[in-house]
């Protein structure tokens, strides 16, 4: 439960919520009920699952009557005012396992929960009466339709039809042959009254240097009278009206799905993590399969992310079906040897900019044979590796090869294909073409594991585990530097960037190291000493002059700031198992690692997004969270590390 002891409007509003359906679509706001985002919204369906998401219900304006007093429980930002200001009635808000905000006032308490079908684009809010007397609810939704990358505004051809087909069912048509908003209400009785309201500001997207303003259909009121215990339901859906269960079943069945993900655990922050984490398991209707959304409120499934994330989110949670499921999304779009890097919102042809997505499936492979010992699917996929380090050493996309000495290079142009991929137009923040550290800690290791697998099935491996010693020897001659840290980005007998970031940390972390214990305790001291804080890795030194220490401002300001000093949280997993290979997985390790989360513990409860993990932090003073607001592989890191430590409560 969350402490509103400060009711000042900007400090309540930037805490948010989060509840998904599975198929990409969710609903979302701050915890007082005022958007502070064009991401927002009640019901944001995915029209092609995970993709194609638009915004169709904005939110609800909420006003009580008791005895002819009227109090108005919303809260919006418009020009100059907060209008109305219900956020001074927000008593408390709760967030296990569904989202629930409770106002109060001296003649009313009233609780709200929100939660989402799953599997369905839809969404229901329950009001609950918790007061003494009885009060009348008005409830006046306010309706968009736009993709939910862009803004709405007043526009004659949106006229927003409403279709009363019974007297607690509603269709609405945005404008003439678009798809219906079903409105439906199980008591009350609706009044429709069509209006605008016009100018409704987002603070956040005014932080990011983007528009901010939006206008929003109001098509009338459902008023509703509520005895003290007495409930209501609204749901707003895409789907076809059917025989359903009644809302009490509904909801009962979402809490029951939620926390039977939870059971078993004993640490409560990892219970609330691998809840949390549920949400970024989607539906993929082009390939009728599962993936893993990277990022709410604006990615879909990228490739890099989601082998990163998946090691925490299915795999080490024992999940094997959605791991294999995951797996073959990705393995279908296979292409010269490479994994796509995104699928875009429209459409289904991926983008390929990558280089070390492909390498991470190794990775992924190599956990998930350790968990599940499932020799039979690596057999399926055997062919598939062999084509993806042949394509590697022949050469593919973007001047992907392995140079002479057996060292992956790439990039080519204004290509960016790290994971330090900020470009403004023509401007490449992190140029980092060339073999950098961490492509090729990811490559040693592909090969290893490749050779490890072809150990197993009785496959000609032998060459390839002669190109590994290959790599290593090279690895260790041309990125370890005297003062015993890694160099970044190197060009054999050429090009050197020695700068400090964190991408030297794989060359320990990873299941196959290429430094000596000696190497990888002065490394682990290095990152300790210029990149690490309690909510991730630095991605560039303080002392650098290119180190920015603030990330915001519009988006020239804030992709220079990306990966020039702004601090990751995913990392923090990433140097947590660094931590214990060099030091060992002791009880005592494990204490101090746990000590360690304590920030991002916090974080995840308290700030940003309740019960998630922000994407980033600002590089000088990590506090607030930064980017979207919850983030894949910063929670499925976390869940990976809890899950080697095994921290009981």
């Amino acid at each position: 439960m969350i402490n509103l002891g400060n009711k000042i409007f900007e400090v309540m509003a930037a805490k948010e919520w989060l509840v998904t359906n599975g198929l990409g679509g969710y609903a979302s706001s701050s915890i007082v009920g005022a958007n502070t985002r064009r991401y927002h919204g009640l019901l944001v369906a995915a029209m092609n699952p995970p993709t194609d998401r638009k915004v169709l219900v904005s939110k609800v304006e909420e006003t009580i009557v008791v005895k002819e007093e009227i109090f108005s429980l919303s809260s919006n930002q418009y020009p100059g005012v907060i209008h109305p200001q219900g956020y001074a009635y927000l008593d408390r808000f709760e967030r296990d396992p569904l989202p629930k905000a409770v106002f109060a006032g001296a003649a009313f308490q009233i609780a709200k929960t929100v939660f989402m079908v799953h599997g369905e684009n839809t969404t229901v809010v329950e009001y609950k009466n918790e007061g003494k007397d009885a009060f009348e609810l008005e409830l006046n939704p306010l309706l968009v339709f736009r993709d939910y990358h862009s803004l709405f505004h007043e526009d004659p051809y949106f006229d927003f039809y409403v279709e009363q087909s019974s007297e607690t069912f509603l269709k609405v048509y945005p404008h003439y042959g678009a798809p219906s908003i079903q409105v439906q209400f199980d008591k009350g009785r609706f009044e429709p009254q069509a209006s605008w309201y016009r100018s409704l500001e987002y603070a956040a997207e005014q932080e990011r240097g983007l528009d901010f303003q939006e206008d929003a259909k109001g098509i009338g009121c459902i008023r509703v009278n509520l005895q003290p215990g007495e409930k209501m339901y609204l749901r707003f859906s895409t789907e076809t009206e059917a025989e359903r269960l009644s809302f009490e079943e509904i909801k009962s069945q979402e809490i029951q799905r939620l926390q039977s993900l939870g059971q078993g655990q004993n640490n409560a922050f990892l219970r609330d993590l691998v809840i949390a984490g549920d949400q970024f398991l989607v539906h993929r209707a082009s390939t009728n399969s599962s993936t893993l959304i990277a990022g709410y409120p604006w990615f879909t499934d990228w490739g890099r992310d989601t082998m990163i994330a998946m090691r925490g989110l299915t795999i080490a949670q024992g999940n094997q079906e959605a791991s294999k499921s995951i797996l073959r999304t990705f393995l279908q779009y296979l292409d010269q040897g490479m994994l796509p890097n995104r699928f875009p919102d429209q459409g289904e042809a991926p983008e390929y900019n990558t280089i070390d997505a492909t390498l991470w499936l190794f990775v992924v492979l190599h956990e998930y044979h350790e968990k599940f010992q499932d020799i039979d699917f690596i057999s399926e996929l055997f062919p598939r590796l062999k084509e993806i380090i042949d394509w590697h050493i022949e050469g593919t996309r973007y001047n992907i090869h392995t140079t002479p000495e057996g060292l992956i290079f790439g990039g080519e142009g204004l290509a960016q294909l790290t994971w330090m991929d900020a470009r403004v137009g023509d401007f490449v923040v992190t140029p980092r073409q060339g073999c950098p550290v961490e492509i090729n800690a990811l490559w040693y290791n592909a090969l290893r594991i490749f050779s490890t697998f072809g150990e197993i099935l009785q496959q000609d491996h032998h060459s390839y585990l002669k190109l590994a010693d290959q790599v290593l020897t090279a690895f260790r001659k041309f990125f370890i530097t005297e003062a015993g840290y890694l160099n970044d980005v190197i060009i054999p007998d050429g090009y050197v960037d020695n700068a400090i970031r964190p991408n030297q940390i794989y060359a320990i972390s990873l299941p196959h190291s290429l430094l000596t214990k000696t190497e990888s305790v002065k490394v682990l001291a290095n990152i300790e000493d210029h990149l690490y804080t309690d909510y991730g890795l630095r991605t560039l030194n303080t002392e650098s002059p290119a180190f920015k220490p603030h990330y915001g401002g519009n988006q020239w300001e804030r992709d220079t700031a990306y990966h020039q000093g702004t601090v990751w949280a995913f990392l923090w997993g990433e140097y947590a198992l660094a931590y214990l290979k060099v030091k060992g997985n002791t009880k005592k390790n494990s204490q101090e690692l746990m000590h360690k989360l304590q920030s991002l513990k916090l974080h995840f409860y308290e700030s940003d997004c309740l019960h998630g993990i922000s994407e980033i932090f600002d590089g000088a003073t990590p506090a607030q969270g930064r980017g979207c607001f919850q983030q894949a592989w910063s929670v499925g890191m976390l869940i990976k590390v809890l899950f080697e430590i095994q921290i009981k409560d």
